[in-house]
C-alpha cells in the first residue's frame, strides 16, 4: 500500500474529519466557517484539516488571507479504487 493511500485512511479514520468531508461536500469553506460547524477550537480544527490535506482528501487554496478548504473528489476516488 502506497504511503498517499496510508495518509487517506489516516484521515478518514477519525469522526471528526469524516464530518468535516461532510460539511466540505457542500460547499467550500474557510477554517472559521469550519469551526463554527464544531464544538473545538480553532487550532483542533486546523490540526485536523492539515491531516484530511496530507491524506489529500481536501485542498487548501490561499485568498488573501483566508485558506479555502475545499473537498478533493480525487482523493476519494483513489480511497474508493483501492
Amino acid at each position: 500500500m502506497n504511503q498517499n493511500i496510508q495518509h487517506s485512511f489516516k484521515a478518514l479514520a477519525d469522526p471528526t474529519r469524516r464530518q468535516i468531508l461532510v460539511h466540505l461536500s457542500q460547499r467550500d469553506m474557510t477554517i472559521a466557517e469550519v469551526t463554527d460547524k464544531f464544538d473545538m477550537t480553532r487550532a483542533a480544527i486546523k490540526k485536523h484539516l492539515n491531516v484530511l490535506e496530507d491524506g489529500s482528501l481536501i485542498t487548501v487554496k490561499k485568498n488573501g488571507r483566508q485558506r479555502i478548504n475545499s473537498l478533493e473528489v480525487e482523493g476519494l476516488k483513489t480511497i474508493t479504487d483501492w
